[in-house]
């Protein structure tokens, strides 16, 4: 599971600083940089600020922080059938243009 490379992601994608993301949420822009390369795990709690902040859901954000070594050898099969259009569905409806 990739989380911080999926807040950063997020993040670049609203066109936001580390610091005015940090800054939003009450927290040092040291720890959002350590969340993002993966070196601290966020309690539930900031995982739901940064998802409000971040404008996703949190269990999109879940959802985008999957990756292979995330999925049981006996299912990688069907994650790779699937995978391609579950993401093309959430980015479509969740980071698509506004209308």
């Amino acid at each position: 599971m990739n989380l911080g490379d999926a807040i950063k992601t997020q993040r670049k994608r609203l066109n936001l600083s580390q610091g005015e993301l940090a800054g939003a949420m009450g927290i040092t822009q040291a720890y959002l940089s350590q969340i993002e390369k993966n070196k601290k795990e966020p309690n539930l709690s900031t995982l739901k600020l940064l998802s409000e902040k971040l404008d996703i859901p949190l269990p999109v954000l879940f959802f985008k922080s999957l990756d292979d070594s995330d999925v049981p050898n006996e299912k990688k099969e069907a994650y790779g059938i699937i995978n391609k259009s579950l993401n093309e569905m959430v980015n479509s409806i969740f980071f698509s243009e506004p209308a």
